[in-house]
């Protein structure tokens, strides 16, 4: 077996631990929880979870059906899919994440490192907007921190990061110059994927530029 292939062989392995976990963590919400708010912003988790299924769900030629209504804005179209398709029953939607652990998708352009952000990031959109205590391994965090700190990524993701040094707590690990702002490395990870956090969850002045209002 090819360097390549190993690689692909545990970053598949990755993220189907990942899946199974989020899956699991979903199974325990209770009921109200599903129209709880989650740190993308106007989603709920049943949204979030609509659009983490989404690749299982769809058809190639659903999937540019689907883009083509929303004129090729991805954004656009992936809002609009989980907002529908966020009506689905709780049951379903977690259904096709845990039947889909193993899938081969992989993001267009990004490879099987890309789909383990994609699932990375969002099941942590769910579980730090709720206070929910799941831990990203290590080998998995590191792979994540790694493809979104690439300037491409950082750029896309657009978080105002200029005069700011983000410094884990937990992990050797740092990214950027300036004042720094401290706090586990999952956290930061959602800083620099542009997101905005529960007060209290990061340390130093800039912190609260990445708070939630």
């Amino acid at each position: 077996m090819t360097t390549s292939s190993t690689q692909d062989t545990e970053l598949r392995e990755s993220i189907a631990a990942q899946r199974r976990e989020v899956a699991e963590m979903l199974s325990g919400l209770p009921s109200q929880s599903w129209d709880a708010p989650t740190l993308c912003a106007g989603w709920r988790v049943r949204e979030v979870a609509a659009h983490m299924t989404m690749p299982f769900r769809y058809s190639t030629r659903q999937f540019l059906t689907e883009l083509g209504q929303a004129r090729g804005n991805f954004n656009r179209m992936a809002d609009r899919s989980a907002r529908r398709d966020g009506a689905l029953p709780p049951g379903d939607l977690l259904a096709a994440l845990s039947d889909n652990a193993g899938h081969p998708w992989k993001p267009p352009g990004g490879g099987f490192e890309g789909a383990l952000v994609h699932d990375v990031i969002h099941g942590l959109d769910i579980t730090v907007a709720q206070g929910i205590d799941l831990t990203v391994p290590e080998d998995r965090l590191r792979i994540v921190l790694d493809v979104i700190t690439r300037p491409k990524t950082v750029k896309y993701f657009a978080a105002e990061l200029t005069g700011v040094e983000l410094r884990a707590d937990d992990i050797d690990w740092s990214f950027g110059s300036g004042t720094p702002v401290s706090g586990p490395a999952q956290h930061l990870a959602l800083v620099v994927c542009g997101r905005r956090l529960p007060t209290g969850l990061l340390r130093g002045d800039p912190g609260r530029r990445f708070a939630a209002a």
